[in-house]
């Protein structure tokens, strides 16, 4: 069979011609492309976060492999030496409710529960340097009156999950408390059984394992009763739980309280503590403590080493011969009723129930144990060279007043209120702009006498410092156990105006100074970094009482956020930005 023939037409011409190259080029492949994901991500683990950030601009590859979460979990732990975001504690943390504890060193971690690493990291360094993103808080609109009545008091701020609950300390037939979520508000009038005239004293949130998004809140009014509330997050409503009548044994206000379901700690102004077993609905007293040696400010930290036992620890002021102030701690084990949590909450469940066992024979909660620490501390008899030096060194330390003093239970920080007295003593002084009446005498010293007194004079804006104090509390075995501490640190410096008020959590602490300035301050490592500058210039920006005292404005955190509730605003600075 003949093969086919061709056709005898010509071949049309080449598109472009052919040209013949002696050496011709062949394919590139560079060192990086050639290498394997895995080699490329060994040798990224040896880089610092700086450099990590400048590999994901070179190429999309090198981007995708640059954000690996494993890379960035060593990077957190290296650098910040703790597995999790620090300033929460309760269920916004943990929903066991058990005490977090930093670790002592850098740890390795490995949970089945996925965490963005990176995120942390972002959010971890803004709380270092102090970045974040500031919005303020609509509660004017929530006023069902004049606003303008509530800027001559102070507000009362819990932060729990993700609501934001403020009250203002202002006396009325009934008083408001005013929450606000991530997409609704809402407000609650607490109307005492009398319908007499009070304020509300404290606030205070359920620590205990409750449903995904729901939390209790105490409050506590002057007249001495307590109202608890049940907020629910979807949709935001408030459900009242129970209402205690006013204690006749107790007169003064509470100031401070800790509440871990059945346990509530009150603390009165007189520095009583009294313990309640909340229990079923109904609050049942169960014990009284009183102090004569403890005065406010203080800071009381709940927490559960065992489901069966609570440790309750105080921080306070304690007088110093002659007229001085320091701090002190106390730790209180409280024994009672056995706890059992029938249901763990998760992203499925919606209730949780509490289980005692034997109720009608459980146990009262009492406290069974007390530990005691001071930071200045006179050793009895003779004393030789070293303990006199130390003496010294710790008689240094006291200041004539206390302006606030907070506790996490490790660590304790201390806040001078030595500035505020001689700023009090400035607007009582005849010809101040706050005391028109008298005018001031006129000076008899020259200018160099009125240069040198005027440095002594304390301003707004006067370097201030705070103290940072560590709580060794040794595991209680045996009597002859070794017994608490409280050990001076360092000195905090950088802030300018006299710090009023402290928030304290997990190794991390907020200073709100009186000019309005706020510091972050990491205890572990001893550094701060400024958040906010200071909004006051002079002392005709202060906001006085009805009382003509200072208006001091109050502060809270969690991992995300900082709250900042004066006497006329709520500022909100996020640093998940």
């Amino acid at each position: 069979m003949s093969k086919r023939s061709l056709s005898p037409q010509i071949l049309p011409p080449a598109k472009r011609p052919h040209t013949t190259h002696p050496n011709p080029p062949q394919q590139r492949t560079s060192i990086v492309d050639a290498l394997y994901d895995e080699l490329i991500l060994y040798i990224f683990s040896y880089l610092s976060w700086v450099d990590l950030c400048v590999a994901q601009v070179i190429n999309r590859n090198w981007a995708r492999l640059a954000v690996d979460n494993e890379l960035w979990r060593k990077q957190y732990l290296l650098v910040f030496e703790k597995p999790r975001l620090r300033g929460a504690r309760g269920p916004a943390a943990r929903f066991d409710s058990r005490e977090i504890k930093p670790l002592p060193t850098r740890a390795r971690v490995h949970d089945s529960a996925y965490r963005d690493w990176k995120w942390m990291f972002r959010i971890s360094s803004n709380w270092r340097k102090g970045r974040c993103s500031v919005e303020m808080l609509p509660c004017s609109s929530q006023l069902p009156s004049n606003p303008n009545s509530f800027n001559n008091f102070s507000r009362h701020l819990l932060v729990t999950n993700s609501l934001i609950i403020t009250a203002p300390a202002r006396p009325s037939c009934g008083p408001i408390i005013y929450v606000t979520g991530p997409t609704e508000s809402c407000f609650v009038v607490c109307r005492p059984n009398d319908a007499i005239s009070c304020r509300i004293t404290s606030l205070v949130n359920d620590q205990s394992a409750l449903a995904l998004g729901d939390c209790r809140i105490i409050t506590f009014l002057s007249n001495g009763e307590f109202i608890c509330y049940r907020f629910r997050h979807n949709p935001l409503s408030a459900t009242l739980q129970f209402r205690s009548a006013a204690p006749r044994s107790r007169l003064s206000p509470v100031t401070q309280a800790v509440y871990h379901h059945p346990l509530l700690v009150t603390l009165s102004r007189d520095f009583t503590l009294a313990l309640y077993n909340l229990e079923s609905n109904t609050a049942n007293h169960t014990q009284t403590l009183s102090s004569f040696t403890s005065f406010p400010p203080v800071s009381l930290v709940l927490s559960t080493p065992s489901p069966s036992t609570y440790k309750l620890v105080l921080a306070y002021a304690i007088p110093v011969y002659p007229q001085h102030w320091t701090a002190g701690a106390t730790e209180l084990m409280i024994s009672g009723t056995t706890m059992t949590v029938d249901s763990v909450p998760g992203p499925t469940s919606q209730d949780t129930s509490l289980s005692f066992v034997n109720p009608s024979t459980s146990q009262k909660l009492t406290v069974h144990s007390t530990r005691t620490a001071r930071a200045v501390d006179v050793p009895f008899g003779w004393v030789d060279e070293r303990k006199l030096r130390i003496m010294r060194e710790q008689w240094s330390r006291k200041v004539n007043r206390v302006a606030d003093i907070q506790t996490d239970g490790k660590w304790v920080i201390l806040s001078s209120g030595d500035q505020l007295t001689g700023l009090e003593n400035r607007l009582a002084s005849p010809g101040s702009a706050f005391n028109p009446s008298c005018p001031a005498p006129l000076p008899e010293t020259d200018d160099s006498d009125a240069s040198e007194m005027s440095s002594f004079t304390p301003s707004l804006h006067s370097p201030t410092s705070l103290q940072l104090y560590r709580l060794i509390l040794p595991v209680h075995t045996s009597v002859s156990s070794s017994p608490p501490r409280l050990v001076f640190m360092r000195s905090l410096h950088g802030q300018t105006g006299p710090v009023t008020s402290l928030s304290l959590s997990d190794g991390r602490c907020v200073s709100l100074s009186l000019n309005g300035s706020v510091w972050v301050w990491d205890l572990e490592a001893g550094t701060g970094a400024e958040v906010a500058a200071a909004g006051l210039s002079s002392m005709d920006g202060l906001v006085l009482g009805p009382n003509a005292e200072i208006i001091k404005g109050s502060v809270s955190f969690d991992e995300r956020r900082l709250i900042i509730a004066q006497s006329d605003n709520v500022v909100v600075r996020r640093f998940d930005m």
